[in-house]
């Protein structure tokens, strides 16, 4: 396949759909609950809403929404030290634009820009370290997280720093790890999870190798999938072939962009610059070990923890917020209890109905565009 539109291709669609259909009802059959197969990655998530998969799947099979959505697990004390340091008069806060809304337990970034901090979206790294380039007497501060997808890009702009002696350029690191989160789901007592749709942007960077313990150790089979429609029914094929045949392996759908080995060049990258924290807290998760990195010691001076004072509280979810349950797949989006009332992506109260890869936003906006289409049809 060459082009986009061949992976959104509606026959084949339908023969995987018919496939998949078959081998759930089988599997399925005599259970007291369907399959249940989590896809980890956020970009899957709405991958799945946006063309409609969850409503071509059988009552014998579930979609599960992950944690991987590195902005929805950003828990509420860590928005609320990036506050603390965008509120510095000499500072410039850089940041993401999905970063800016999620809620601290005062305000979110973008309140405390509209209060007179100086924060801007930036679309990477480098665009932070050009703008303390161009502002010599500001300190610029990247506030830099994401999975492994994103790691290599900002150890490579602190790199680049130190290559160009800019001194006036720091990080607030709350880079995560996939792998120790998997893990921590497959240790929750609660699990129900049947198999995995693995990382597909993740797996850039780091291969399909380190998930072998989810299949030798938990016996769950994973496939690393891509996004297009395609890439996931075919992922989600390959997950319930292995399920039918007694299998317990990881596959590699997304070959064409995932090699096994991942990204040598990347890999450097991450770990010249990073070392694994003992711990870091999740938003709704709690306290994961190694699930987060830091900066090495060699590069302290590009730390912005190191040259500002945080307040480095841990601060609890609202009570009425069920971003945790969502996360570990124990419960749907929808039914939070604050879900489409007081939480909409106007009033986010917890962050997955802030980003753009968050399961509530995803459930927010196309359930609404569902129930918009029927009702047309029925005035019809």
């Amino acid at each position: 396949m060459k082009f986009a539109d061949e992976f959104r291709d509606p026959e084949l669609a339908k023969s995987l759909v018919a496939e998949i259909s078959r081998l759930a009802d089988a599997l399925a059959a005599g259970k007291p609950r369907p399959l249940q197969v989590m896809e980890v990655c956020g970009g899957h998530t709405h991958t799945i809403f946006r063309y409609g998969l969850k409503d071509l799947m059988p009552p014998s099979l579930e979609f599960v929404h992950g944690p991987g959505c590195p902005v929805c697990v950003l828990p509420m004390g860590r928005v609320d030290d990036c506050v603390a340091i965008a509120e510095h008069p000499q500072v410039i806060m850089t940041s993401f634009g999905d970063a800016m809304r999620v809620p601290g337990s005062k305000k979110s970034l973008l309140r405390a820009k509209a209060e007179g901090a100086d924060v801007r979206t930036v679309y990477s790294p480098l665009d932070a370290l050009k703008l303390a380039q161009r502002h010599p007497d500001r300190e610029v501060v990247f506030f830099g997280l994401g999975f492994e997808t994103t790691m290599p890009s900002t150890a490579m702009t602190v790199l680049q720093a130190e290559a160009q002696g800019v001194r006036n350029f720091s990080l607030f690191c709350n880079h995560i790890t996939i792998i120790p989160t998997v893990k921590a789901i497959l240790d929750s007592p609660d699990l129900q999870i049947d198999g995995f749709l693995g990382p597909g942007h993740v797996s850039m960077v780091i291969g399909s190798r380190p998930y072998d313990f989810i299949a030798k150790q938990y016996h769950r089979p994973l496939v690393v999938a891509g996004f297009e429609p395609l890439d996931i029914l075919q992922a989600l094929w390959m997950v319930l072939k292995q399920m039918s045949e007694g299998r317990c392996e990881v596959e590699n759908q997304y070959k064409r962009i995932a090699p096994e080995d991942g990204n040598p060049a990347a890999l450097d990258a991450i770990t010249r610059v990073f070392e694994l924290r003992e711990f870091f807290e999740w938003r709704g998760l709690g306290s994961i070990d190694h699930s987060g990195v830091r900066m090495r010691r060699a590069y302290a001076r590009f730390d912005a923890e190191q040259r500002f004072s945080v307040p480095n509280l841990k601060i609890a979810d609202p009570k009425s917020c069920q971003c945790g349950e969502v996360l570990k797949g124990v419960i749907k989006p929808s039914q939070c209890k604050v879900f489409g009332t007081l939480c909409t992506p106007e009033t986010p109260m917890g962050a997955l109905m802030v980003s753009s890869e968050g399961a509530c936003a995803a459930y927010h906006q196309y359930s609404r565009m569902a129930f918009v289409k029927r009702d047309a049809m029925a005035a019809a």
